[in-house]
């Protein structure tokens, strides 16, 4: 019996300590979302811009997660799911962005896109530190977990470009980089998106 109450205390600590973290990290994305996109704006780069819908994506996933902490193991793929699918938007979104510069063409301001892309690194190395001790406790959390590596390697994909823009004087490096980090968001989301969906089959 005690073995039972032992078993389940031991689950609904977990649960407390995955929220808590997902409160954390959703409220720094959703600050760092506002941040790097009105600098995208400001600084006119496609890949700052694109930074920024990947930390509202994570937001929302960092929200969708916290619904599905306390739910059972295919509530948990669900989210997982709408997850996968809203990345596949988010890069959606990037690549009509590009297409746009690529008619529409202006260099960005290379020292607003250095320093938000720093500013970035910095928050979501923090994200990533806090999700770290639960990328192995299930699909729920290792999916989130995912989210927060790709968006270090998007920081520093746009901390390149900046110095690229910088030495080029051109735009093209900003649409290139934005374009990777597209590619990485497709690759991300097909990820999310087979785990998922390998969990619906083994529960089915």
């Amino acid at each position: 019996m005690s073995g039972c109450c032992d078993h389940d205390c031991s689950l609904d600590r977990l649960r407390e300590r995955q929220r808590g973290t997902l409160r954390v990290v959703l409220g720094i994305n959703a600050v760092m979302f506002v941040a790097i996109a009105a600098a995208g704006l400001y600084g006119r780069s496609t890949a700052l811009l694109a930074d920024s819908l990947d930390n509202l994506g994570d937001a929302f996933t960092y929200g969708l997660s916290l619904y599905a902490v306390s739910r059972g193991t295919v509530a948990k793929a669900r989210v997982a799911l709408v997850k996968g699918g809203l990345i596949l938007l988010a890069a959606g979104v990037v690549i009509a962005q590009v297409g746009y510069r690529m008619l529409v063409p202006e260099i960005p301001i290379f020292e607003v896109m250095g320093a938000f892309s720093l500013l970035g690194l910095v928050a979501n190395s923090l994200c990533f530190l806090l999700l770290w001790q639960h990328r192995r406790d299930d699909i729920n959390m290792s999916s989130v977990w995912e989210c927060s590596r790709n968006d270090i390697a998007s920081n520093l994909s746009v901390f390149a470009a900046a110095g690229a823009v910088w030495l080029t004087g051109s735009g093209w490096p900003d649409l290139v980089v934005a374009s990777g980090l597209a590619w990485l968001l497709i690759r991300s989301a097909v990820r999310v998106i087979s785990a998922a969906a390998t969990e619906l089959r083994a529960s089915a």
